[in-house]
């Protein structure tokens, strides 16, 4: 895609700081993509090679954030861009190009288990990471909250201007103590399809990470196996679950006690992120003019129902959804 100089100013800036810190000034810029966020990328073009230009504009960004934690990750061998220059004061920075094949892109039926395998083996490395070499925040009470008031306020008020269920504090009570009763470690925040990029032989390469922190083991699991962008049979999530879990067991993230334990966990986390997520894509919607995330409601709103119905703790929550027109049209 091609890009108008004319209508925005800081691609003016973008061009300038290029021309300053390429060898050759001779390059080609194009857009690569941008996400939910004020962050842009480009993509820069140059002789027989790419490169990645992020623009964060910092009175919105910390640049700060990607550039400590992308270079934990990449000492951790996580396959994440390497940063060949930085504008920490104009909000630029010049990445590797891990190309443009997305996890999404690439998944089928014949594709799906390894490349499940492959990025589940690369949650199990960042777990695994020394986080007391980092400081990173930790997922606590007051953020998961913060998060989950986000589907009261926009999604059942904003989006189905009604009234949410008085029951609604006691399930973000018990969805924030499953999540602090878990194991703790790296947690990426936003692991999912659109967030992997495929290399050679299959390897992942790992994108948006500037949000992590330290919060619960199943997290970042539960964001790439009930993905809002991608959907599979129970019985491929099981062998995945099964595969996760193995591993983490023969790595000493888990004891190979508490599977049953471990399948509530991930259950319930998922449901935290669910109604987390309900709340952000009709906020990107109302707020920021990006509509296109009001399509990935239906597959969004399924994960949760799916869970409200299988515990009994929940069941006030489904029956509220479930009776109310309007959540049942968008299904």
């Amino acid at each position: 895609m091609k890009i108008d100089f004319d209508t925005d100013p800081r691609l003016w800036q973008v061009n300038e700081w290029l021309t300053a810190i390429l060898p050759y000034s001779e390059f080609n810029l194009e857009v690569a993509s941008s996400d939910a966020s004020f962050r842009r990328y480009f993509r820069v073009h140059q002789h027989d090679h790419s490169r990645i230009v992020m623009d964060a504009p910092p009175e919105h960004e910390d640049i700060d954030s990607f550039v400590r934690i992308a270079e934990f990750l990449s000492s951790t061998g996580t396959h994440v861009p390497r940063i060949f220059a930085k504008n920490l004061e104009q909000g630029f920075l010049l990445l590797s190009d891990l190309g443009n094949t997305s996890y999404l892109s690439a998944l089928n039926e014949q594709s799906a288990d390894a490349l499940y395998r492959a990025a589940i083996d690369e949650i199990i490395k960042m777990q695994l990471a020394p986080t007391a070499d980092i400081e990173l925040a930790s997922y606590d009470d007051e953020k998961l909250l913060a998060e989950l008031r986000l589907f009261p306020d926009w999604f059942i008020q904003k989006h189905l201007s009604l009234t949410p269920p008085p029951e609604l504090n006691t399930v973000f009570e018990l969805l924030i103590a499953n999540a602090s009763e878990q194991p703790q470690y790296f947690v990426h925040r936003d692991y999912h399809s659109r967030n992997l990029m495929l290399g050679a032989d299959n390897e992942v390469g790992v994108i948006d990470f500037q949000d992590a922190v330290i919060g619960p083991v199943t997290y970042d699991l539960v964001s790439l196996l009930r993905d809002c962008y991608i959907e599979w049979p129970q019985n491929k999530l099981d062998n995945w679950l099964n595969y996760y879990f193995e591993q983490a067991v023969e790595n000493q993230l888990l004891t190979g006690d508490n599977r049953s334990e471990f399948i509530r966990w991930f259950d319930l986390m998922g449901l935290q992120r669910h109604l987390k997520v309900l709340g952000i894509f009709c906020r990107l919607n109302y707020r920021d003019g990006k509509a296109g995330y009001m399509n990935d409601l239906p597959l969004t709103l399924k994960y949760v129902l799916q869970v409200t119905a299988r515990y009994p703790e929940l069941a006030p929550l489904h029956q509220y959804l479930t009776q109310s027109p309007e959540v049942m049209a968008i299904r």
